[in-house]
């Protein structure tokens, strides 16, 4: 089974794409998905996940089928 990764704004060109589907084995929590699609970089500072459509921490736990977002900082004024 699959998880699907999401990319948005900045980080989409951070991550050279918009989206990916990643194998879900060994995968654990949303951290573990960042880690393994950018292999080993560190999640820039800031950074919101969404898992599912719902903003979730780095450590929330993630399973096949999941869908995990990743977006950058918002700012406003």
């Amino acid at each position: 089974m699959t998880i699907t990764v999401l990319y948005f704004a900045s980080l989409r060109e951070f991550a050279g794409r918009p989206r990916e589907d990643m194998d879900a084995e060994g995968i654990r929590c949303a951290l573990d998905v960042w880690r393994r699609a950018q292999e080993g970089r560190p999640l820039p500072p800031g950074t919101l996940i969404a898992v599912n459509q719902e903003y979730a921490a780095a450590d929330h736990p993630v399973r096949e089928g999941d869908e995990v977002a990743f977006f950058p900082p918002v700012t406003g004024g």
